[in-house]
């Protein structure tokens, strides 16, 4: 049976995320941006940070996968689900719950830049920093975590834990 343990509690993750809509209010004002929030875990992330935005936004999905029901990346990206929204000329930033090795992000920008954005920009709710294999750029930082499995706040582990409130490190 899987076991969790609390690493970040839901009022500090709350605290952090009030900060970061504030510093995006302020630096996407009258750019009118769009976030496109990559799928399944930043859904969570990504309906609070644009509920305490102070500026009007758009939203679109994106959903990749590079784990399946697996703790470590198979390396290899799939585009589940594509955008909807044309990006051309547009302000976008990508609204990430998690990043470690960098692939599926670096992947990710580089579809989007090629379809010729104004800027693209990148807020993450949890930096792996430690695991980073390939550099990418990121923009706005929640908070950086240890080298472990985490859930919760989104994350899941074949489709569970993403209820938990809490980010928690999963223990076997």
């Amino acid at each position: 049976m899987d076991k969790t343990k609390i690493i970040i509690t839901r009022e500090v993750i709350a605290k952090r995320v009030a900060e970061l809509a504030a510093e995006l209010s302020r630096d996407y004002k009258d750019k009118n941006p769009i976030l496109i929030g990559v799928l399944k875990g930043s859904f969570v992330f990504m309906s609070d940070l644009i509920r305490l935005m102070k500026i009007p936004v758009e939203i679109d999905f994106i959903r990749l996968s590079s784990y399946g029901v697996c703790k470590e990346s198979s390396g290899r990206i799939r585009v589940l689900k594509r955008l909807e929204t044309p990006i051309k000329g547009r302000h976008v930033l990508v609204v990430e719950d998690i990043v470690d090795s960098g692939y599926t992000l670096s992947y990710l920008i580089d579809c989007l830049k090629r379809r010729k954005p104004a800027s693209v920009k990148v807020c993450v709710l949890f930096d792996k920093s430690s695991r980073r294999e390939m550099e990418v750029p990121i923009d706005y930082v929640g908070f950086t975590i240890p080298d472990a499995f985490v859930v919760g706040y989104g994350l899941d582990y074949g489709e569970k834990f993403r209820h938990l409130p809490d980010l928690c490190i999963l223990e076997e």
